[in-house]
């Protein structure tokens, strides 16, 4: 099915800003229907406009993927209007390490954001789509989930928790017609990697990653993995015995331990 047999109906959370945003654009210039969140009112009204602009049915809400309620209202409302061929969980943050009780919440909310925020993305739509046998889902993970990263252990675990567990609906799903792709991009330009202070190998542009990640999701592959020269570092970090390994972290700066947001 192309865009220009039918307009696909694509739901993307976390799309203020960075990949999210970079998206929305991507799928309004082939004249898609989108339903947008975020958490910021006038990023994300920007985007709306710039997405109508291109052609695009476009419509947006302030929410929180946390808030499971919310995310269940404002997506069960929205198949039952116009049933959604595509999701697209992106909403995420990151942050640092440390040992201080801020840390340590800093800690809880990065696996409540990146892991339950794509449970509360994906399922509320998942039984209509197993009724409608069709239906597509996106998750957002991270080359951070191939390799335990002692700079952003709460990151990487939660972006590996998020792998495992759409790899899984992959095999668990495809009987029902609908099919899951799991994204692992590389350092991505945005707001985000604006304020890190160390070496970001292959750093790719958001309109770059975009283009990849929906020609992946086209082809309906169950890993979108890139960029390829460090996909294969990273897989190369992982044959290492885990005490060299572990030594070898040890020498790595820690990342700042500050909030950031993709959504």
């Amino acid at each position: 099915m192309s865009f220009n047999e039918e307009r696909l109906t694509i739901l993307i959370t976390g799309a203020s800003s960075g990949v999210g945003q970079a998206l929305a654009e991507h799928y309004a210039q082939q004249g898609a229907r989108l339903f947008l969140s975020g958490r910021n009112q006038d990023r994300l009204s920007q985007v709306t406009k710039t997405c109508r602009t291109h052609g695009a049915i476009c419509e947006s809400k302030i929410i929180d993927v946390c808030d499971r309620p919310a995310m269940k209202e404002w997506i069960e409302a929205i198949d039952r209007k116009t049933p959604l061929d595509l999701i697209i969980a992106n909403a995420g943050i990151s942050g640092g390490t440390g040992n201080s009780e801020k840390n340590y919440d800093l800690d809880v909310e990065i696996f409540q954001t990146n892991l339950n925020g794509v449970l509360n993305t994906i399922h509320p739509a998942l039984s209509t789509m197993t009724l409608r046998k069709k239906g597509q889902i996106a998750i957002i993970s991270s080359v951070a989930s191939l390799a335990p990263l002692p700079g952003a252990p709460a990151y990487s675990a939660s972006k590996a928790a998020v792998r495992y567990y759409g790899e899984a609906l992959a095999s668990k799903l495809h009987p029902n017609g609908i099919f899951v792709s799991v994204v692992c991009p590389g350092f991505i330009q945005s707001r985000i990697t604006d304020e890190n202070d160390f070496p970001m190998p292959f750093l790719m542009s958001a309109q770059k990653a975009a283009r990849i990640i929906a020609k992946g999701i086209a082809k309906k592959k169950i890993r979108i993995d890139f960029p390829f020269p460090m996909i294969a570092v990273m897989k190369l970090i992982n044959l290492i015995p885990s005490a060299f390994r572990r030594d070898i972290f040890a020498q790595l700066p820690d990342k700042h331990s500050h909030r950031k947001t993709l959504s």
